[in-house]
C-alpha cells in the first residue's frame, strides 16, 4: 500500500490500527530533537540547584530516566517499532525567570523508521521524573511545551518546527 503525506499510516485499508511495515525501507541515520519544560516554585528550583532533595540528585536521575524511556518507547506506545538506538542525549537546563527546568532530548538511530516518539518519550519521562522527585514540596508544577523541534533522515527528509 502506498501512502501520501496526508495519509495516516497506522491504519490499514479497512481502517483498523496496524503496525506499519518498514521492511522495504532503507536504513538511514535518523535523528529527532524534542523539547519541553517544567514550571515550578522558585524554592523548588533552588533546592534542585543546591542538591537539597531527600530523594537524591534530581537532574541526574531525570537524565537517566529520559535515556531509559527512549530505549523502552516500543513497550509503551503500541504501534512503535523496537529500535536499536545509537545515542540519547538529555540536556536539562535551569531557568530562573520563570523558575523552570528545560529538557532537550536528542535521539539517534541507524534504522528504517524515525525516532520522534523515542525523543518525545525521553523528554516527557525526564520531566515526569523531576515532578515525581519534587512533588512533596511542590505539587503545582506544570509540564508544558513538549514538542518535536526537528528531525532528519528517512524518505521524508528533514523537518524543523516553526519558532
Amino acid at each position: 500500500m502506498t501512502h501520501s503525506k496526508n495519509t495516516l499510516t497506522h491504519f490499514n485499508d479497512q481502517g483498523k490500527a496496524h503496525m506499519v511495515d518498514v521492511g522495504n525501507k532503507d536504513i538511514t541515520r535518523r535523528v529527532a530533537i524534542t523539547e519541553g519544560y517544567i514550571l515550578m516554585n522558585e524554592e523548588t528550583l533552588q533546592r534542585i540547584i543546591e542538591g537539597d532533595n531527600k530523594k537524591g540528585d534530581v537532574l541526574g536521575i531525570a537524565r537517566i530516566a529520559g535515556i531509559m524511556a527512549a530505549k523502552k518507547t516500543a513497550d509503551l506506545i503500541p504501534l512503535c517499532h523496537p529500535l536499536a538506538i545509537n545515542h540519547v542525549d538529555i540536556k536539562l537546563i535551569v531557568q530562573k525567570n520563570p523558575a523552570a527546568i528545560l529538557c532537550e532530548s536528542t535521539v539517534e538511530v541507524s534504522g528504517k523508521t524515525g525516532v520522534e516518539m523515542e525523543a518525545l518519550t525521553a523528554t516527557q519521562v525526564a520531566l515526569l521524573t523531576i515532578y515525581d522527585m519534587c512533588k512533596a514540596i511542590d505539587r503545582g508544577m506544570v509540564i508544558n511545551g513538549v514538542r518535536l523541534l526537528r528531525k532528519s533522515g528517512g524518505k521524508s527528509g528533514d523537518w524543523v518546527a516553526e519558532q
